[in-house]
C-alpha cells in the first residue's frame, strides 16, 4: 500500500515535507523549514512523527529554504539515506544551507549578547558544520533521466522553472505514478524556462502559493524604474529585501534593462548578500538551467557593487547618498537586510520595496499590510518609509498558470492534492479545479494520511 502524508507545507507556504510510504520504505519529498508565524517556527524544534533514520531517501525539488532548510537537522538527527536533486539544486542548496547555519549561529549569539532571548542560552537550530555534513548525502540526477531512489521507487525530474535547478518530481512506486510540482515558475519568464507540461499521473501534488490570485501584468522594469526615480528625487535610498537565489538575480536583470536604456545610470547599486553574490555566479556555471546568454550573464552580474564584508555593509547603512540596496532575506526574516531596515525604514524619503510572496507573520507581510513599526533585534523600529511591492516579479506561477500546468496532463488524475498555500489560496484553487476540470481535488491537513 502506498500512502501520502504531509508533514509540512499543508495549510501554509512553508516547511514543505511530503512523506511517501510503501510497505516499510519511506521517501520524503522536500525537507523545508517553517517560517513566519511563531507557532509555525516552533514546529522546527518539534520531533518529526517519523524517525529520520527510517527515511530511505529525500527528493529535493529545489533549494529554497522552505523546501530544503530542515535537511541539516534531519541528518544530525539520524538520516543516513541519499538526498536526490538536480546538479544546480545541489550547488544552490550548499549556499543556502551553509548560510542558514551561519545565520542560526549568529542570531543565537546576538540574542545572547543583547539579552533579548527568553532562553538561557539561546541555541541555534543547527550550525554551519551541520549544513556541511548534510551536503555529503547529496546525489545529483539529470533532468528526464529515470533513477531508482528506493526499492521499486523510480524518480524522474522535469523542469519547473522558478529558480536554478528547480524540478517537478515524477515518482513511480507501488504501481502508482505521483507527480509533485514543487514550486512552479512563470510562463514566459525572461530568466527561467517554462515549467514542463505533458506529464501523466495517478496523483498530483501541486503548490498553491498564488492559488487565489493573478499577477499584475505591468512591466516590472517600468514599475521598478518609476519607484527608484521618485525615491531618488526626494534624496532617498531604495532597500529591496530579496531572496538571494532567484529574486536577487531577477532584480539585477531588470536594473540592467533600465541602465541599458539609459535610465538610472548614475544610481549606485549594491548587492549586499554574500549568498546572493555567490548565487549570481552560479548563472555562469549552469547555463542550461536559464535563458540568459553568457554575454547577458556578464552584463547583469557587472551592474552592481558586491559587498561581502560586514564593514562594507555597515558603510552602506551609514551612507545618506541615494542608492539601491538589494539584500537578503526576501521576507525580512533575517540576514543583513534587517540592519538596512533599521537604518532606512524610519525616514520617509526612503523606500522599502518587496518583490515576492510574504508569508503570514513575517516582517515583510506586516509592512505590506501597513504596520508602522516592526520589531528587529529586540527593538521596535518605526516604519515611515514608503513601502511598495513588485508583485509581478514573483517566481511562483499564479492561479491561471497553475491551471495551465494542470491542463497539460495527458489524462485526468485520480486525485489532486493541494499544498504549499495559505488556506484561502488552497481552497480557491480546489474550487477552480473542481469547476473547470471536474477533477477530484483535496486540501490536506498536516499529518493527514491518504491511501494512494
Amino acid at each position: 500500500m502506498l500512502t501520502l502524508t504531509s508533514l509540512g507545507g499543508a495549510g501554509t507556504v512553508t516547511g514543505s515535507k511530503h512523506l511517501l510510504t510503501c510497505g516499510n520504505k519511506h521517501i520524503l519529498v522536500d525537507c523545508g523549514l517553517f517560517q513566519g508565524l511563531k507557532n509555525l517556527r516552533e514546529l522546527n524544534w518539534q520531533t518529526l512523527p517519523i524517525k529520520p533514520s527510517s527515511i530511505d531517501a529525500v527528493i529535493l525539488t529545489h533549494a529554497h529554504l522552505d523546501h530544503s532548510g530542515y535537511l541539516p537537522k534531519l541528518v544530525r538527527d539520524g538520516f543516513r539515506g541519499r538526498i536526490y536533486s538536480t546538479d544546480a539544486t545541489r550547488d544552490v542548496a550548499e549556499l543556502i544551507l551553509k548560510d542558514s547555519g551561519f545565520l542560526n549561529e549568529k542570531d543565537a549569539d546576538f540574542a545572547n549578547r543583547q539579552g533579548f532571548t527568553k532562553h538561557k542560552p539561546a541555541l541555534p537550530l543547527y550550525g554551519v558544520q551541520d549544513a556541511q555534513r548534510a551536503m555529503e548525502f547529496f546525489s545529483t540526477v539529470d533532468f528526464d533521466v529515470e533513477t531508482e531512489v528506493a526499492e521499486g521507487a523510480v524518480l524522474k525530474f522535469r523542469r519547473a522553472g522558478h529558480i536554478l535547478g528547480a524540478a517537478v518530481a515524477e515518482i513511480s512506486w507501488g504501481g502508482r505514478n505521483i507527480v509533485f510540482s514543487g514550486d512552479l515558475g512563470r510562463y514566459g519568464d525572461p530568466l527561467m524556462p517554462d515549467p514542463d507540461k505533458g506529464m501523466e499521473a495517478d496523483h498530483v501534488v501541486i503548490e498553491s502559493t498564488y492559488g487565489n490570485r493573478k499577477h499584475d501584468a505591468a512591466d516590472p522594469t517600468e514599475v521598478l524604474g518609476t519607484i527608484i526615480s521618485r525615491t531618488v528625487k526626494r534624496g532617498g535610498t531604495v532597500v529591496i529585501p530579496a531572496f538571494a537565489v532567484g529574486r536577487a538575480q531577477a532584480i539585477l536583470y531588470h536594473l540592467w534593462r533600465l541602465q541599458s536604456s539609459g535610465r538610472l545610470t548614475h544610481i549606485p547599486i549594491y548587492l549586499d548578500s554574500p549568498m546572493a553574490i555567490s548565487a549570481t555566479g552560479l548563472l555562469h556555471a549552469h547555463h542550461d538551467d536559464h535563458r540568459l546568454s553568457p554575454e547577458e550573464c556578464d552584463a547583469i552580474c557587472g551592474i552592481a557593487t558586491y559587498t561581502r564584508e560586514v564593514e562594507a555593509s555597515k558603510a552602506i547603512s551609514a551612507s545618506s547618498w541615494p542608492k539601491v540596496v538589494i539584500s537578503a532575506s526576501g521576507m525580512a526574516s533575517g540576514g543583513r537586510v534587517l540592519h538596512h531596515l533599521k537604518a532606512f525604514a524610519p525616514d520617509p524619503k526612503n523606500t522599502i520595496l518587496f518583490s515576492g510572496f510574504q508569508a503570514a507573520g513575517t516582517r515583510g507581510r506586516k509592512m505590506l499590510q501597513g504596520a508602522r513599526e516592526v520589531k528587529i533585534h529586540g527593538q521596535w523600529i518605526p516604519v515611515r518609509a514608503e513601502v511598495a511591492d513588485l508583485s509581478m516579479l514573483s517566481a511562483h506561477a499564479d492561479a491561471d498558470e497553475l491551471m495551465l500546468w494542470l491542463r497539460g496532463f495527458r489524462r485526468k488524475p485520480d486525485r489532486v492534492f493541494i499544498v504549499h498555500g495559505e488556506d484561502d489560496a488552497s481552497e480557491a484553487l480546489r474550487v477552480r479545479i473542481d469547476r473547470e476540470l471536474g477533477w477530484d481535488a483535496t486540501v490536506p491537513r498536516q499529518g493527514q494520511a491518504f491511501d494512494l
